[in-house]
């Protein structure tokens, strides 16, 4: 093991408590935060990453049809139409049609493959309508994204470098969720003010799945907040005001958090900052417009750069689904000595 590959997992390691810190204390206020000054620059720094290594697909222009997906689900978003509720199965689509990169060389084969897929979709999303739309429009662009999917690449680091302490830094990912989902909320900073809580209004779907989630924990569910507003809805105050609420925000906020950190501690690793001039001074001016962005109007912000932020996620299915590939391989390889 080198001494370079230690010194990643060790600095990951610490990234993940000071990711933890500051989401036990002030989940909502990090997740904002991070959400807004962070997001941004990960999201040009990936895309152009990923358009550098071809997309992780088997050709080089299978990528086409996941901008065609992107599109087509951008503008279900921005447009008032009964079609809207087909956007998690054009997420679907994506993530069947990533899969097909990278399973087959061959077009024919990949055509396929995604119609024996989409058609299996297509029986889950007709019959189990609201829990596949829970799935792929909630969580897969979200917490399957930053946890799982760091997760699976946290551990094919660690099988691909035998590293022990990679190993390690597996096991310290997992207890820190369990800590921001186990520990008491008391424990925390749980005021939540006003500003914050219109700020998060378009993030709370998230929350309110994995309240329902996690409602098996039995956490104490009176109000442990100083402030809240007149009239709040019986789901408002469970998701900002409860003790499953703030658990599940700390989870949300370290998530969202070590995901950023660790790719930015990447640098040695994937070279994700090694572009050209040109590119790397496009990508910091429309990360600085985008923090002014947003601290102007967080909507706004969040408008501006909502086909950024869906791209990044969508462009990335195909490394995911080589990750969990490779991931198997490892470990097939590694028991069948």
């Amino acid at each position: 093991m080198s001494a370079k590959k230690i010194n990643i997992d060790a600095i990951n390691i610490g990234l993940m408590f000071l990711a933890l810190i500051p989401a036990m204390l002030l989940p909502f206020e990090l997740f904002l935060f991070v959400y807004a000054f962070l997001g941004p620059l990960h999201y040009l720094t990936e895309i152009n990453w990923l358009h550098k290594k071809n997309y992780f697909t088997t050709q080089k222009y299978d990528y086409m049809l996941l901008l065609v997906l992107i599109a087509i689900i951008s503008l279900l978003v921005f447009t008032h139409t009964t079609y809207k509720n087909y956007i998690s199965f054009f997420y679907f689509f994506a993530f069947a049609a990533a899969f097909s990169m990278v399973i087959y060389n061959n077009y024919i084969k990949k055509i396929l493959l995604t119609l024996v897929l989409l058609a299996v979709g297509s029986v889950f999303f007709y019959f189990f309508n609201d829990s596949f739309k829970t799935a792929f429009t909630i969580l897969l662009p979200s917490l399957i994204h930053v946890f799982i999917f760091t997760g699976a690449f946290i551990i094919l680091g660690s099988l691909k470098s035998k590293s022990k302490l990679g190993i390690v830094s597996t096991v310290v990912f997992v207890i820190c969720a369990l800590i921001t989902l186990f520990a008491s909320p008391r424990t925390g900073l749980t005021h939540v003010d006003a500003e914050v809580y219109n700020m998060y209004g378009i993030f709370r779907p998230i929350n309110e799945v994995l309240v329902r989630l996690f409602s098996f924990m039995q956490v104490d569910n009176a109000k442990i907040a100083i402030w809240a507003p007149a009239g709040i809805s019986e789901r408002d105050m469970e998701i900002f005001f409860s003790g499953t609420g703030i658990k599940v925000m700390r989870f949300i906020a370290f998530a969202y958090t070590y995901h950023y950190f660790n790719w930015f501690s990447k640098t040695s690793v994937i070279q994700w900052h090694n572009t050209k001039r040109i590119n790397m001074i496009l990508i910091v001016l429309i990360w600085i417009i985008s923090i002014v962005l947003y601290a102007k109007d967080y909507m706004l912000g969040l408008k501006w750069l909502f086909v950024l932020s869906l791209a990044h996620v969508i462009l990335e299915f195909p490394l995911n689904n080589r990750s969990f590939l490779e991931i198997k391989q490892q470990l097939t390889a590694k028991f069948s000595k």
